[in-house]
């Protein structure tokens, strides 16, 4: 009896450990943002936490400054707030809701709770 308990208890530490280990910030929130720009003339994208989005940090490049949104690129952190594009971006979510909704927002689902009908015997 003490066995197992001793087997059980060691195997819930585990558990934890690797669980808490998995949901490391820094690993997480890099999954988390949308993919960096390409295709410009700037060589160093950073991430802006209050817009969500990405900005040119290149001084060397003729987008210094600009800010980049679901393929647009903005001219300054006011153009960016005032699109049309940025309101809705922020209204459904901003980063976290556009990498958890995927690009592709008319995907159809299948599967259990999905409503479908098939499956087994059906």
């Amino acid at each position: 009896m003490k066995t197992s308990k001793k087997i059980l208890s060691g195997l819930s530490v585990a558990v934890l450990t690797t669980s808490l280990a998995a949901c490391g910030g820094d690993e997480y929130e890099e999954a988390a943002l949308p993919e960096e720009p390409t295709g410009y003339e700037c060589d160093d994208w950073d991430w802006d936490d209050v817009t969500e989005s990405y900005y040119c940090d290149d001084d060397r490049s003729p987008h210094y400054g600009s800010y980049f949104l679901l393929g647009n690129l903005f001219r300054s952190k006011n153009a960016l707030k005032s699109s049309s594009s940025y309101k809705t971006y922020k209204a459904n979510g901003g980063a976290t809701g556009a990498v958890s909704n995927g690009s592709n927002s008319g995907s159809s689902k299948s599967g259990l709770g999905s409503g479908s009908k098939g499956g087994f015997g059906g």
